[in-house]
Parts: structure tokens; C-alpha cells; sequence
């Protein structure tokens, strides 16, 4: 006989928890010490599966009706009612245990144990600190991409068109990463392709026409300052690596009995191991100043402790001071002065050029069966343009 209110008010508390039934497998238990359950007792691919459906009188008698009918359809429909829940509560307590900011920290840590740069991971954080404020607390399931394009406005509003791009990047890596750890389902930011607005190439200022470039190392060969800073500018053309290789070089990355510089993949941009010939005027240079910084760990080390690099700033400034402001060079210019001017002599093969300075190529099969990586080629050629150099200075071409 199915249950009435009545009925359920009237029942007591007995020394032992006992069932009072409705229909269709519902019936109420009742505990003890006087509380009252709902269950639903259905059979699911031949099993006996029991739903919990609330306390009386939080759920009334027609509300624990309803929840069964609830139950009976997806069970009409081949599915377990109680599987379901459970996986509604792990996916509520998954959500709000992972947040897009502790999703985000997991994978900065995940790259710091890689072996990621310390300025990689320094502007990578800089960049997400654009978007915690924003969606940081917010589950990362949860996050739709109007709310990531949101963040993304307000980084533009400042004008800071590249700085939106790049955290667009960032954060599609995490959400990414949330996917493939089986704690978010789609990556929003792929929806925003297009949605920015694309920022103007501004290339770093170089020299790179012949005259100028031979006046910029006359500059540099009469700058009155530390040592390693000249030394440093000196050697900057003859290598063009990037001014964070240079700046960060250390010792043991020098074989100077074989004049090659090994450049570990921890340190390039490209995360791949970086090998620069040295030219014989780059060997002197390097011979000379280990006399003086071979006694520490840096070639370069800062002014006041030889276990610390020389500033970013450090170089930049050293050109400032010879009367060359930002729009005219700058220490990564010299990278683009060796790219051009080496392509202009028409002598090098442009693969052996981008080699050198360290670019990958973007073709799969192109890169897999480069003839080791242009090696005689770059020897060949490091020296020709040291000596190049060394002409120019000289006012000889």
C-alpha cells in the first residue's frame, strides 16, 4: 500500500532500522535514532543497486516520488541513476579542487623540472598574472571562451596588442595540459583564433649596412669600461648568438682546444643544443679574457660576484654610452646585421646561415636530413665573416 504523510509521521524509531515502502522499489528507512531516508531500490544489468534520494522532511513524499520516476526513466534508458551521481560528484569536487590557477602552477612546476629557462618561466608568470584576477579561482572546466576573450580585451584596452597574443598562447597551453590530465574537456582559446588584434612587427634596431657597421666596431673598440663588458661587445658580432647566451656563457661550455662553443639545450630558445665555430679573432678574444673571469664558472660575470651574469640591461647601456640609442642598434641587432650581410654575399648557403643562428627548420624531412647541420659550411663561413669584420673595421671595404 503505497505511503502517505501520515503514515510517515506516524512512524517510530525502533532499536533496529526498519523499511516502510511506498511502490516501485521507493521506501523510506528509518534509523533509530529517528532519522528518516529515501531509497530507491531498482535492478540494473541483473544487479540489486540502491539510490540514496534524501532525508524527510528536507525531500517531501512527493518530491522522493519524482526522483524516483527520475531514476526509473534513465534506467528505462540503460543507465545507472546511482553511476551517474557518483561521477556528478567527482566531476563537483574535481572542479572545484582545480582551479585554472593551480592548474597552471602545476604545469609552470612540471616545466621548471624540465629544464626551462629562468626567464622563460619569469615571463611565462608574468603573463598568467594578466588572467588570475580574472578566471585564476574559477574551475577550469568551467571556463568558456568569452571569459578568456574578456581577459584578453582588457590586456588590449591597454594597448598591449602583443602581450595579448602571447597570453592567449600561454593559456591555451594550460588548458591544454588540463585536457590531457583528464581535468578540463576543450581547450576555449582555440575559439579565438582571429579574435585579436594582431600587433605591428616591430624588428629590433640593427646596423647592417657596410659603412655603419664599420664605424659601430671602431665605437666599440674604443669603449672605456669593465673588461668584460667590451669584451663582451667585441665578441657579440663575431658569434651573434642571443644576448642571453652571450651574457649567461660559462667555461665549461668552451672547448677552446677545438674552438667550439656548446651551447646546452637548457639555455637556447629552440631547446636544442646550439654549436658555435669559433672564428680565430673570437678564440683570441675568449684566450685573453680567461686570464682575467677563468678563475669563476662566467665568462662574463657582473661587477662584484663572478658567479652572476652581466645584467640584461648591461650591453644596451655599453651602446648607449658609445652614442647609439635603441632606435639605431641594440645588442640583438647583431644577429640581424650577420643574417643580412652573410645572405647579401651570396656565398653561404641560407640553410647553413639560419643553422648557425640557431633557427629550426620547419619542414620535418628538411630538418631530419640536414647534412649535420651544415658543420664544414659554418666553420668555413664563421671565419670568413670574422675576417669580414675585421676588414670593415679596418675601413678596407
Amino acid at each position: 500500500m503505497p505511503l502517505t504523510d501520515t503514515a510517515i509521521r506516524a512512524a517510530k524509531a525502533r532499536p533496529k532500522p526498519y523499511k516502510i515502502s511506498d511502490a516501485a522499489g521507493l521506501y523510506l528507512l528509518v534509523n533509530p535514532n529517528g532519522r528518516r531516508y529515501w531509497r530507491f531500490q531498482y535492478r540494473y544489468r541483473g544487479s540489486r543497486k540502491l539510490l540514496a534520494l534524501g532525508v524527510y522532511p528536507d525531500v517531501s513524499l512527493a518530491d522522493a516520488r519524482a526522483a524516483r520516476e527520475a531514476a526509473r526513466r534513465l534506467v528505462a534508458n540503460g543507465e545507472d541513476p546511482a553511476y551517474l551521481r557518483k561521477l556528478e560528484k567527482l566531476k563537483e569536487a574535481t572542479s572545484t579542487g582545480n582551479t585554472f590557477r593551480l592548474i597552471a602552477d602545476e604545469w609552470l612546476a612540471k616545466q621548471e623540472r624540465e629544464g626551462r629557462a629562468a626567464a622563460t618561466l619569469k615571463k611565462t608568470k608574468w603573463l598568467l598574472e594578466f588572467a588570475y584576477p580574472f578566471i585564476g579561482d574559477r574551475p577550469i572546466c568551467e571556463i568558456s571562451a568569452p571569459e578568456v576573450l574578456l581577459v584578453l580585451r582588457k590586456v588590449e584596452a591597454r594597448g598591449r596588442y602583443e602581450t595579448a597574443r602571447r597570453l592567449r598562447s600561454t593559456c591555451g597551453i594550460v588548458f591544454r595540459y588540463a585536457v590531457a590530465t583528464a581535468r578540463a574537456e576543450t581547450d576555449p582559446t582555440f575559439a579565438l583564433q582571429g579574435a585579436l588584434t594582431t600587433p605591428k612587427v616591430r624588428h629590433r634596431a640593427a646596423i647592417i649596412d657596410p659603412k655603419g657597421v664599420s664605424a659601430l666596431l671602431r665605437a666599440i673598440d674604443g669603449f672605456e669600461g669593465q673588461v668584460t663588458t667590451q669584451t663582451a661587445l667585441r665578441l657579440a658580432p663575431h658569434v651573434f648568438v642571443r644576448p642571453g647566451e652571450l651574457r649567461t656563457a660559462e667555461w665549461s661550455e668552451f672547448d677552446l682546444g677545438q674552438a667550439v662553443w656548446t651551447l646546452p639545450a637548457t639555455k637556447t630558445k629552440m631547446r636544442r643544443v646550439q654549436k658555435v665555430p669559433l672564428s680565430h679573432q673570437a678564440l683570441q678574444m675568449l684566450v685573453d679574457l680567461r686570464k682575467i673571469t677563468g678563475n669563476g664558472p662566467l665568462v662574463f660575470p657582473g661587477i662584484g660576484n663572478r658567479h652572476r651574469p652581466l645584467s640584461e640591461n648591461t650591453l644596451n647601456a655599453a651602446l648607449r654610452r658609445l652614442g647609439y640609442d635603441k632606435t639605431e642598434m641594440t645588442t640583438h641587432g647583431f644577429r640581424a646585421m650577420a643574417a643580412s650581410l652573410l645572405n647579401e654575399m651570396g656565398i653561404w648557403n641560407p640553410d647553413a646561415i639560419e643553422r648557425q643562428l640557431g633557427h629550426i627548420e620547419g619542414n620535418d624531412v628538411r630538418r631530419a636530413y640536414a647534412r649535420a647541420e651544415f658543420w664544414d659550411e659554418r666553420v668555413k663561413m664563421m671565419q670568413h665573416w670574422s675576417d669580414y669584420l675585421d676588414s670593415l673595421r679596418a675601413g678596407l671595404e
